[in-house]
């Protein structure tokens, strides 16, 4: 079926890869999504709220071909709240009973990964299952960290919480109070679709009691970028543009859901996740509540 760009396909080598756009100035000649296709947008605040100790939200942006489980309690790992990725069996967001939180999204970048990677989901599978704290469980993966494709990779625990990439130099570092966001590259790179949420999302958590409904309208944002406000990463003006929005919809790949995340200084842990179809209508929800405790 003939389809606008960015869903057209070529045939290459015998396989199916996006069609290249007709571009012109800075995108010109460039590839299109021969690159990490898993894309994502989120924002949150650490230690910068009276009540709460994170506030989070983001999007999940994925072909809608690729199978996923919606966020629940893992019958296999029951101290584990996750969607799943049912291709490669990790996850990208999660928490733990005890109120450790990890997401992961990939880096843009055009080389496909090498066969035989270990999945970056399974970066927040392993630390939510285990008992290690985010500074020692990235210790630990550092020497590995070449193993996988390009991520950046947030974990929190109780006290700390880091940022770690293997593009970044180092390779993980503390963060501190803040409120910061993360996209495709680095964090807190000022990707226009990112600085626009950021700047909403300061707003909404300036409330006493910020609110979960309306950080999920907040990823719900569909309006692209200008032209001239796009980054040039490689993959041609047809995707930047797809891409911009914060909240993407096409035909063969978009924002699978949305989360919103409050974990409070008292141990409340709230969460709500969204789920959209390929035209980005919602197609469930569910909500999760518990009180984390020193015992645990």
């Amino acid at each position: 079926m003939a389809a606008s760009s960015p869903a057209k396909r070529r045939r290459v080598g015998g396989r199916s890869e996006p069609a290249r756009p007709e571009t012109a100035g800075r995108f010109a000649g460039q590839r299109t999504v021969s690159y990490n296709a898993g894309m994502c947008l989120l924002v949150f605040a650490w230690n910068a709220h009276p009540r709460y100790r994170l506030i989070f939200a983001g999007n999940r942006d994925e072909f809608h071909d690729r199978p996923s489980a919606a966020m629940g309690w893992w019958t296999d790992q029951p101290a584990i709240l996750a969607g799943r990725d049912l291709q490669a069996g990790g996850t990208w967001l999660g928490l733990s009973r005890r109120g450790d939180f990890g997401v992961v999204t990939n880096y843009r970048e055009l080389q496909r990964p090498v066969p035989g990677m270990p999945s970056r989901g399974g970066l927040i599978t392993h630390y939510l299952a285990s008992a290690l704290s985010s500074a020692r469980f990235l210790a630990e993966l550092a020497p590995e960290a070449e193993r996988y494709a390009g991520f950046n990779l947030l974990l929190a625990d109780a006290g700390n919480m880091h940022y770690a990439s293997n593009r970044a130099e180092p390779f993980a570092r503390a963060l501190d109070r803040g409120v910061h966001g993360l996209s495709n590259h680095l964090l807190d790179t000022s990707w226009p679709k990112l600085a626009r949420t950021r700047a909403r999302f300061r707003k909404l958590i300036a409330a006493p009691e910020p609110s979960l409904e309306e950080m999920l309208s907040m990823l719900a944002d569909r309006d692209p970028a200008p032209d001239h406000l796009l980054p040039d990463t490689g993959i041609g003006l047809d995707w930047e543009r797809l891409l911009s929005s914060p909240f993407i919809v096409d035909e063969r790949y978009g924002t699978r859901c949305s989360t919103a995340v409050r974990i409070g200084l008292d141990g409340t842990v709230q969460v709500r996740e969204r789920r959209y179809d390929r035209e980005g209508r919602t197609t469930g929800e569910d909500a999760f509540e518990w009180r984390t405790g020193p015992e645990e």
